[in-house]
């Protein structure tokens, strides 16, 4: 079994992981945000007869889209910052739950992880 996180460099390759998640992240949500901008626009153009519209979704169908899409990338910027916080902190790759240390390679696959493995399978 791999260890989990031990060494300064492995935490600072971490920090530069979660922020290059973030700056991907900041992007999604401002072209969500123009998107929205947009579907905002096109909702108060009252000569817009979308629900009648049979060659494309309707407003409020694109509306539900990219207001869903908006809220799972703020809640992945929370995750972000959250674990760039425990990096600070010295918590960075602890289990929340159980105390033990979270494994480099669940760390690589999903680095806001807050529980090791076995935790993770028990709460689902």
């Amino acid at each position: 079994m791999t260890t989990g996180v031990s060494t300064a460099a492995q935490l600072e390759r971490f920090r530069e992981l979660l922020l290059a998640e973030r700056r991907k992240a900041e992007e999604r949500l401002a072209e969500q945000s123009e998107g929205i901008t947009a579907v905002r626009a096109a909702r108060s153009d009252t000569s817009v007869d979308d629900e009648h519209d049979p060659d494309g979704p309707t407003m409020s169908q694109e509306w539900s889209q990219r207001t869903a899409v908006l809220h799972d990338v703020e809640h992945e910027l929370t995750d972000v910052d959250r674990a760039l916080a425990r990096i600070d902190e010295g918590t960075y790759g602890v289990c929340e739950r159980c105390g033990n240390k979270i494994t480099v390679a669940r760390l690589e696959a999903r680095p806001t992880a807050t529980l090791c493995i076995d935790c993770a399978r028990l709460v689902r």
